[in-house]
């Protein structure tokens, strides 16, 4: 597109009023200047647009098929304009979140009840990730805002802290009882069971997978589980002893269904919190989510 986008402004002003004088007080532009443009621009497409006479001014046949598509392009952007003052007014916009499946049913979704009738029309997505993924997603720029536990690195990365989770392991009346029958003392328990653990590449496994060795725990009998829910189901039918996070199992604890293994050395809190981008300018539906999270009452 060669001519600037002024010249076609100019020609869409007077194809519309069919005279120039009219076109020249709508634009607050003199005869003179619109007359130049409009020689300039029919020297740049090599053909007449118009033909003068004492009444005004008509389109040529090759003028007529340009106008068609400079109208259709002046309405496109019209209609932009109107959308985006609609969008604005409405406060629409896009929200892209990644976290893991766990903390989306127990962390996430709550946040989010409260945040989207607040903002009813900001669209959001999200990517249920490892927490590993969920941040490779976020240095990609393929996400707005993730829900993870603390990173070791946030060099690139800014981690606003929302609560600590405790890790514990848990396992059904009937399990523990049928261990001890076999002459596993309490202390014993987790070498002697079937770990319910989830998979390698979680960021939790390998917290876990850390204490362990810390605390040089041997695992002899291991099963790997994709996400939380099913740890939790497993554990409740007798399967194994899983490694599940304790806020997680509140009422499972407090109705007998799970009970707690004793550890001689607790495992330690972990700090979870959305995790963003540091840059000079942030989206204006991500600083909404920020704002909100930060001053939400019970922070």
């Amino acid at each position: 597109m060669n001519q600037n986008l002024s010249a076609y402004h100019i020609f869409y002003a007077v194809a519309n009023s069919g005279n120039i004088s009219k076109a020249a007080r709508e634009l607050y532009i003199s005869q003179p200047a619109i007359s130049k443009s409009i020689q300039k621009l029919e020297d740049g497409l090599g053909c007449s647009l118009f033909v003068r006479s004492s009444r005004g001014v008509t389109l040529t046949e090759e003028g007529s098929l340009f106008y068609s598509y400079v109208k259709t392009a002046f309405e496109t952007l019209s209609q932009g304009e109107k959308k985006l003052r609609r969008s604005i007014e409405l406060g629409i916009g896009y929200l892209k979140i990644g976290v893991s499946s766990t903390l989306c049913k127990y962390i996430l979704l709550p946040f989010l009840k409260e945040f989207i009738r607040l903002h009813p029309h900001i669209s959001i997505s999200i990517s249920c990730q490892s927490t590993n993924e969920t941040l490779k997603l976020l240095e990609e720029n393929k996400i707005d805002i993730g829900l993870t536990g603390k990173p070791e690195h946030c060099k690139q990365i800014r981690f606003d802290y929302l609560e600590e989770i405790e890790d514990i392991f848990v396992a059904t009346k009937d399990y523990l009882r049928n261990l001890k029958e076999r002459g596993v003392e309490e202390h014993q328990i987790l070498p002697h069971s079937t770990l319910m653990l989830l998979d390698k590449n979680n960021m939790t496994r390998q917290y876990i997978d850390g204490y362990l060795q810390q605390n040089q725990i041997p695992v002899q009998d291991s099963i790997h589980i994709s996400n939380m829910d099913l740890l939790i189901d497993f554990a409740k039918i007798g399967v194994g002893v899983a490694c599940v996070i304790r806020s997680f199992v509140k009422d499972a604890l407090e109705d007998g269904s799970l009970v707690e293994i004793p550890l001689k050395s607790p495992i330690p809190k972990r700090e979870v919190g959305f995790v963003y981008r540091k840059q000079a300018k942030t989206a204006k539906t991500l600083e909404q989510f920020i704002s909100f999270y930060q001053n939400r009452p019970n922070q």
